[in-house]
């Protein structure tokens, strides 16, 4: 859950900050709610494996970008709100699904190391 907060607290202030390098405001947001979501699969599905939350990360992430190539009036006044611009983005870039990759390995790399360390201290070992 601290991933979760953690990964809006920061896409949120990549968005909002004027102050950050034009490379970090164009390709953070993306990559952190990538982050968010495979953290959010993890905390929704805590007993099943990595992997599921990896895989079901793609999915979502990819079904959300594709499906902003649907442009019917009903969704679109959904996106021209700030909750529905911030969960289902407004228009398809291609761009994005490399950002939600490098997202979603990121954190997928992450858990795999603290599930790594976590075990370690488990077991005694330094």
């Amino acid at each position: 859950m601290i991933a979760i907060l953690f990964s809006i607290g920061l896409g949120l202030a990549s968005r909002y900050i004027n102050a950050l390098p034009n490379f970090i405001v164009i390709h953070a947001g993306d990559t952190l709610w990538a982050i968010m979501i495979y953290f959010l699969f993890r905390f929704i599905f805590v007993h099943k494996s990595q992997d599921t939350a990896f895989c079901l990360s793609f999915i979502f992430c990819f079904f959300i970008e594709f499906s902003q190539l649907y442009q019917a009036d009903w969704i679109n006044t959904i996106r021209d709100t700030l909750l529905g611009a911030l969960i289902l983005g407004k228009g398809f870039l291609g761009v994005d699904l490399i950002r939600y990759t490098i997202g979603i390995v990121i954190a997928y790399v992450m858990d795999k190391w603290f599930s790594f360390l976590n075990k370690r201290v488990k077991h005694g070992k330094p």
